[in-house]
């Protein structure tokens, strides 16, 4: 679908759905980089993809629908195929006797129109839609998890020659290479990863029981019961996912990781494998990251005002530390790919020392820590500082060698990014200093510290307002200061300058159809520390994590709490999923 940007231009102008000066610089950017001005307008957040789209389809006379909400009955979603709406973006959503609307992002497609319409003999009438209503509507192709795996054990699980062992006793390769390359057992992996990436999974769980194997999903940080396996199965799964990671078949009693990845039309996803031994057979883990999809920015990640400010001042610098703090799968390494992403252009070298490598990035050298032939964090950095590199991301600083080499890097001219696990961003000082690194190169090197945790978003349209009462502000206050957060939020324009805690808007999560729980996907809060003059000295005289996060906030630092706090009165989240993350600290 083409419309010329003028022509595009000038019905903005009339419709006043962009200010002038932002229209002209978008549109300047669009004739200067040869791009739609559409694009130029979403990827600058002037207009969302329901504006655009009802603009498209008024200049072309044609009709909008948002089916991105819309269940649609299965035997009219299907007289398309699904190969056929995911090469063309179109979708089938309702049919009244012999006429079929169908949903599009191209409707100058005319061959894909004139093909369904040989097809089905039916009248197509078509309508334009947005991407996510498409991408919306594939998901509804997948049968429910439970009937396909349902289906599979039924028909095929008896197929699985499964090898009577003595207690003790375990199957010999040659049967479990047998068993891996069995269609039934093909089906039923390959079934276990498509429905994962479907639910947007971060990690799969397959774990044997005495009698059965329990599979289960982590969906935006929880853990869910996904499918219930006959204990048959076990070893051929194991040794299927072995196969695809290229891991020994025969080993049994050693932990094994590995790493492989599966590509369709619409997605390229790594796996990252970790198995390990347990009592009723081998446990498997898999990490998956997603490849190839658009980068992140900070905003995005949920960072936002004075917080942003203190990262870009941080990354501007040419040398010193940026470390970001937190649990494991709070979403550091996330947090520093994205620094990365800002500041990777073609005057400056980056090079990584990691373990794993999680998402390959380009223009950036990125090693591999290998432990068992020498290559360790430490190890890797003394090579990487030869390597003329202008900035330097060492996956974790996880003992006082690296430590130590970190802040000699930081000393000599190098811009340095790296994670450590501690509880907030103030904890990350003493924690160096356990590691025997002197508080004068601490002081003298650290930028900023960033501490962060992971919430869950509430569903857009789906969530119940309520107020706090009196008392529930009373417990609040016990955990936040309440002056200083309302303060932080009337700057920010979160709440009008009249509110107070008993008058602003929370809300509760409500569950449906697309968010079994209420909330869909994750953003971080965060705490950023920059290191001032002040902080410098209370690290000299090592100062414990109390003090150094009291005078932290005395300077303007908002706490993860709180920020999690004004996001929670902002809509994106709830109370009690701020409490949840936060309280594990």
């Amino acid at each position: 679908m083409r419309i010329k940007n003028e022509q595009l231009k000038e019905f903005i102008q009339d419709a006043g759905l962009v200010k002038g000066e932002s229209l002209e610089k978008a549109f300047g950017e669009a004739e200067k980089d040869k791009k739609d001005l559409g694009d130029v307008l979403l990827k600058n957040k002037l207009l969302t993809q329901q504006q655009l789209g009802e603009l498209y389809a008024y200049i072309l006379g044609l009709s909008f629908v948002d089916i991105s909400k819309e269940k649609i009955d299965p035997q009219v979603l299907k007289i398309i195929p699904e190969p056929i709406a995911q090469k063309s973006s179109i979708i089938a959503y309702k049919k009244e006797d012999n006429e079929l609307q169908v949903a599009m992002t191209n409707p100058e497609d005319l061959q894909t129109i004139d093909f369904i319409r040989k097809k089905t003999g039916l009248k197509i009438l078509p309508r334009l839609t947005t991407e996510e209503s498409i991408k919306h509507a594939l998901g509804q192709y997948e049968e429910s998890l439970e009937k396909e795996f349902k289906g599979l054990i039924d028909k095929e699980g008896e197929e699985v020659e499964v090898k009577k062992l003595k207690e003790g006793e375990e199957p010999a390769t040659k049967d479990l290479e047998k068993q891996a390359r069995e269609l039934p057992i093909i089906k039923i992996v390959d079934s276990i990863l498509r429905h994962a990436i479907r639910q947007r999974a971060s990690d799969i769980h397959i774990e044997p029981e005495e009698k059965d194997v329990l599979t289960r999903y982590r969906i935006d940080g929880i853990l869910h019961d996904t499918m219930t396996l006959p204990k048959q199965v076990q070893s051929g799964i194991v040794a299927r996912i072995k196969v695809l990671s290229n891991l020994r078949l025969d080993e049994h009693r050693l932990p094994q990781d590995g790493r492989f990845t599966i590509q369709a039309e619409d997605y390229k996803v790594s796996f990252r494998v970790s198995i390990i031994p347990v009592f009723d057979g081998e446990k498997v883990v898999m990490r998956l990251l997603p490849e190839g999809s658009k980068g992140f920015t900070l905003e995005e990640l949920g960072f936002w005002g004075e917080n942003l400010e203190r990262i870009h001042r941080a990354i501007r610098k040419p040398l010193g530390m940026v470390l970001a703090t937190g649990p494991t799968g709070s979403g550091k390494t996330t947090t520093l790919y994205t620094i990365m992403d800002i500041i990777n252009t073609t005057r400056v070298n980056i090079s990584t020392i990691e373990d794993p490598i999680e998402y390959r990035m380009p223009r950036i050298n990125q090693t591999q820590v290998r432990p068992e032939i020498g290559l360790t964090f430490a190890n890797g950095l003394r090579s990487l500082v030869r390597q003329d590199p202008d900035i330097i991301m060492v996956g974790e600083v996880r003992d006082k060698e690296t430590a130590g080499l970190a802040i000699n890097a930081a000393l000599t001219g190098h811009l340095l990014f790296s994670s450590l696990h501690t509880n907030s961003a103030a904890g990350a000082m003493p924690r160096l200093l356990d590691m025997e690194q002197e508080p004068f190169l601490i002081a003298s090197t650290l930028n900023v510290s960033i501490g962060q945790r992971l919430v869950r978003r509430l569903c857009p349209d789906k969530k119940e307002k309520y107020n706090l009462t009196k008392q529930q502000v009373e417990d609040l206050g016990e955990q936040i200061d309440l002056e200083r957060t309302l303060k932080v939020m009337k700057e920010g324009k979160v709440v009008s300058k009249t509110a107070t805690w008993e008058t602003i808007d929370f809300y509760k999560p409500v569950p449906s159809d697309d968010c079994p729980d209420g909330y869909k996907d994750r953003i971080g809060i965060h705490e950023v520390l920059e290191v001032t003059e002040t902080i410098r000295q209370l690290i000299n005289n090592r100062a414990t994590t109390d003090e150094i996060n009291e005078q932290a906030e005395k300077e303007g630092m908002i706490t993860m709490m709180e920020e999690g706090i004004i996001k929670a009165a902002q809509g994106i989240t709830t109370l009690e999923e701020v409490l949840r993350v936060t309280s594990e600290q």
